[in-house]
């Protein structure tokens, strides 16, 4: 498409066979060469690269020293910390396999991804142990913070001989992380992502973006690190040698009062947030000297609220889409395209912008032929920064990766210029605050509720969330239905942004002869006016 054949052939951060780089080598570049530069500030923790080296070190020794080796998985779950950070160099450097795991999931979602992936080991944040104490069986479970009875703490789990120099060194194209996706099947899905991908996917954001990473800038990490995107960013900050900036929750005054002391150059939210801060008190009264670039995703911007940052924060703006199966991003809107659309084009604000380079993207229909420009299809992807497949789901793996296409399950078209829009989403996720929701996996609890008799879970406009999550219920025979009795029901068994925001009742589930629920109907009368119909 867009960028032709000899593009993709430059092989942007090497499928080229003879490239070697893994995760943690530029890392440790900077570590060896620059050891005193800042790696992370993290609440009143400043840490440098030479520190961080030496504690990566102390943790890819107590992994060996647990029994976790090359190819072996194991679980994190906390928010944003520098012992986030550095877990992924740690398992770089010995080929161990991290699983990121959403700290807000609910014990028996942990459990289920530990299980389906064969973790070994669980590091978790000491809110997060305490929670899910008895729910889970990991041969290993590691405490950050003040640990729970059967836990061992951090501290002593890395107090120990750091490592040694491996006997062997990993390829490129085993696996850095597996990072779960919610599908609508009503479980979660482990995508495996190879050092190849997530470097390749790494150069291309930054070509994309087109602002490089001085050593020593500073970026502002607040979307969480078990994020596609988030974890990108923070890698991209890494390799130009720039300091993490990390902050362990969204909190709008936090982050305007970040961008205005804290020297940050970039940072990435989702419109949701940028929205929030443009809300706090004082924020057209402070200045943003060092602020260079704003990303963000998950949703279109509204032209108001753009119109508006862009005066506020004096910055470039980036819109990326992509999903965690392409490691994170597959199109950029770019700086220029954003001006362009204050400048009387405001119609490109619903586009998510080209594809990067050496990435194609085609629009194709129900037989996988492309469509004319301009008309609507399924959206399909290729690159060097595709996943290698789902963890043993090999029958959705060829589904998903046919013919060596990513079949994104997004409906959309793309313009003269190459823009891609994206319309509709074939898949019933839902986004919301920049959190996906399997619709069917909420359903499947909901027909746990006996005064449930059937229902549909769909995504309806939410003004500062985007989306948030709608249950349409068929009320069992002589059972009234309320809203908290399902978030009661709900509250074991699911994260809080999955369950129900609001409630619809009604008599019958609309659906076909095959019996599949008629969503399309059921959203209708809820986005019935909105410009995009798919946040």
């Amino acid at each position: 498409m867009v960028f032709g054949e000899g593009v993709r052939s430059a092989s942007i951060a090497g499928r080229g066979k003879g490239i070697r780089v893994l995760l943690h080598d530029v890392f440790e570049f900077h570590a060896r060469n620059r050891p005193d530069l800042v790696f992370a500030v993290d609440g009143a923790r400043t840490v440098t690269y030479g520190a961080a080296l030496e504690t990566a070190r102390r943790v890819a020794g107590a992994l060996t020293r647990s029994g976790i080796g090359p190819g072996d998985r194991f679980g994190f779950a906390g928010p944003n910390s520098v012992e986030h950070a550095v877990v992924y160099y740690a398992a770089s450097m010995i080929g161990a396999v991290p699983v990121p795991l959403n700290p807000r999931l609910a014990p028996a979602e942990i459990a289920f991804v530990l299980a389906d992936s064969g973790a070994r080991a669980l590091i978790a944040d000491a809110d997060v142990a305490a929670q899910c104490h008895d729910s889970i069986e990991p041969v290993v479970r590691v405490a950050v913070g003040t640990p729970p009875t059967g836990w061992v703490s951090w501290d002593d789990w890395i107090d120990g001989d750091p490592l040694a120099d491996p006997a062997a060194r990993s390829s490129p194209d085993t696996t850095l992380y597996q990072m779960y996706t919610s599908g609508t099947t009503g479980s979660p899905k482990g995508v495996i992502l190879s050092h190849r991908a997530v470097l390749a996917n790494c150069a291309q954001v930054t070509a994309g973006v087109a602002t490089g990473v001085d050593v020593g800038d500073r970026w502002l990490i607040v979307a969480p690190l078990f994020h596609a995107a988030a974890v990108i960013t923070a890698f991209n900050c890494v390799i130009g040698g720039g300091c993490l900036v990390l902050h362990r929750g969204f909190d709008p005054a936090r982050v305007v009062e970040a961008l205005h002391h804290d020297r940050i150059a970039l940072t990435t939210l989702v419109p949701a947030m940028i929205q929030a801060c443009l809300d706090v008190p004082g924020v057209d009264d402070h200045d943003y000297p060092d602020l260079q670039s704003i990303a963000y995703g998950g949703s279109a911007i509204a032209e108001p609220v753009l119109r508006r940052a862009m005066e506020v924060f004096g910055c470039d703006f980036y819109q990326g889409f992509g999903q965690t199966e392409s490691s994170a991003g597959l199109t950029y809107l770019t700086e220029a395209d954003h001006r362009r659309a204050l400048d009387g084009h405001p119609e490109l604000l619903a586009s998510c912008g080209r594809p990067l380079p050496a990435t194609e993207i085609h629009i194709v229909d129900n037989h996988g032929a492309v469509v004319p420009t301009g008309t609507i299809g399924e959206i399909v992807a290729r690159g060097p920064q595709l996943m290698d497949g789902y963890w043993n789901r090999p029958d959705e793996t060829a589904i998903t990766l046919a013919d060596g296409w990513l079949h994104t399950g997004d409906l959309g078209f793309t313009d003269h210029d190459g823009h891609l829009t994206v319309c509709d989403r074939r898949t019933d996720m839902i986004v919301s605050g920049g959190e996906n929701v399997g619709s069917r996996e909420v359903e499947s609890v909901l027909l746990g509720h006996p005064a449930v008799a059937d229902v549909a879970v769909i995504a309806v406009p939410h003004e500062r969330w985007g989306e948030a999550v709608h249950a349409v219920v068929v009320p069992a025979a002589g059972h009234a239905v309320e809203l908290d009795a399902l978030v009661s029901h709900c509250a074991g068994s699911l994260a809080r942004f999955k369950t129900p925001q609001s409630l619809e009742l009604i008599d019958a589930i609309p659906r076909n002869a095959a019996g599949k629920a008629l969503k399309s109907l059921l959203r209708e009368p809820h986005w019935a006016g909105n410009e995009r119909k798919v946040r």
